[in-house]
């Protein structure tokens, strides 16, 4: 049985993610959240209207009402979540290739839910499944107005002009972004040149995107752009490129917003939170410019929840999900992309110069397992505890499991490259050792 990881439901579509449990799932989150309406957006794949209609099913046998936005990024189901009231469901799979397709879900007023809603959403999904069929009695009406309300509040945020000069690639991953991305950068005044934004159900993330941007980098210098800005299929993170044709990670996006942000007296109780996978530079970079860092569990749940805690307005993960709390409740590439390319306009910068972070080396070996690791942390502590003592102030050691695949991810920073990748290949062969894995790129 399918459970919630860190960002909602996923996996292989039609397979393992069936129809009817994704209608179990809708029913469930009408029972456990009470919506007054729920609203549903999904992202290109090919998959993504049957479950869609599976989902549909499952809210309107429980009474609910369902607006349907048709494709629209993640962080549009969230904005509608929030502008409305209404439960937000995205049908996507984020990142993962088409063959794949998930759940997020957005509580009224746009938020991550809890864990213990998921909890129970969880325990109603795994029980429905013994129920029999009920008939649908809700109704189903279009949501088209809420992308336009969407690209006007996108907009909005840096103004109509704001961009004007600057020439921008964009890189669509032939995703939800496709349509909506280079018609806002547009409107702000961007000279926009956009790629892979020809979905087809099948090309979604297929060697482009956030998750395999050298397209973009290469078209950033054919086109002698400004920079680039590539989202992964359901545009909730965004990496980006400098003009030569260099890439920018989600830790150096956050380094320039928090620069900015502290300039300006914006950045709320000058602090930033940025999970453990975060490098260490940048932590150091922020410190030294009198930046507070809260350190957080993977997954943008957590950078939320720290945000929340701690009334901050700015925090994300190395993988390009970007939070700018005062303008959204979630990731969202776009409009990380849109404050980006405004900051760079109004203080005359290029990304380049704007992005430069002292980086420690960093070392990441993915260990596949037989079957998903509960506390893979716990099975190694005594090599973990030993490379922790070599490395000291100039180091850091994670080990966590996927929350999406049978997987380990072992990563260490240190100053000296050859002892961060020493140390990763010890704790990770001790891995393989204890669980019969494998070292993938070995």
């Amino acid at each position: 049985m399918l459970t919630f990881g860190t960002d909602g439901v996923r996996g292989v579509a039609i397979d393992e993610l069936t129809p009817a449990l994704a209608r179990d799932l809708g029913r469930a989150v009408a029972r456990v959240l009470r919506p007054a309406t729920v609203v549903i957006g999904r992202d290109t794949r090919e998959s993504g209207r049957i479950l869609e209609s599976a989902v549909v099913e499952g809210c309107a046998a429980e009474g609910v009402p369902v607006r349907l936005m048709g494709v629209a990024p993640t962080p549009a189901v969230a904005f509608a979540a929030e502008r409305h009231g209404w439960i937000g469901i995205a049908i996507t799979a984020s990142h993962n290739p088409w063959t794949d397709n998930g759940i997020k879900v957005f509580a009224a007023g746009g938020a991550k839910l809890s864990d213990a809603e998921q909890i129970e959403i969880e325990r109603k999904w795994h029980s429905i499944s013994t129920e029999p069929t009920a008939a649908a009695i809700g109704t189903v009406t279009p949501a088209d107005e809420v992308l336009g309300e969407y690209f006007e509040h996108r907009v909005g945020v840096v103004g109509v002009r704001a961009l004007e000069g600057l020439r921008v690639v964009i890189d669509c991953a032939n995703g939800a972004m496709s349509a909506v991305a280079p018609a806002v950068l547009a409107a702000a005044g961007a000279t926009v040149v956009a790629i892979n934004d020809a979905p087809d159900g099948r090309n979604i993330n297929d060697a482009c995107g956030a998750t395999s941007p050298g397209m973009l980098l290469t078209a950033v210098v054919a086109n002698g752009a400004d920079l680039g800005v590539a989202f992964d299929g359901d545009g909730d993170r965004l990496v980006a490129a400098d003009a030569s044709g260099n890439l920018v990670d989600g830790d150096q996006l956050i380094l320039v917003a928090a620069i900015d942000l502290a300039a300006r007296g914006l950045l709320r109780h000058r602090g930033v939170a940025v999970t453990v996978m975060s490098n260490l530079g940048l932590v150091r970079e922020l410190e030294s410019a009198g930046v507070g860092v809260i350190v957080t569990p993977v997954g943008d749940r957590s950078v939320l929840a720290a945000l929340e805690e701690n009334d901050f307005v700015l925090g994300g993960e190395q993988s390009g999900h970007i939070v700018h709390r005062a303008h959204a409740t979630t990731g969202d590439g776009l409009l990380a992309a849109l404050l980006l390319c405004e900051s760079l306009v109004r203080r005359g910068a290029v990304l380049a110069d704007a992005a430069r972070l002292d980086r420690y080396p960093q070392v990441l070996i993915n260990v596949a397992t037989p079957a998903r690791l509960v506390d893979p942390a716990a099975d190694v502590a005594t090599e973990i505890e030993a490379a922790r003592a070599r490395l000291g102030e100039d180091g850091r050691v994670v080990v966590r499991a996927s929350g999406t695949e049978a997987l380990v991810r072992v990563m260490v920073e240190a100053r000296d490259e050859r002892i961060a990748r020493e140390t990763a290949a010890s704790i990770a062969d001790a891995l393989v050792s204890r669980h019969d894995g494998v070292i993938l790129g070995r």
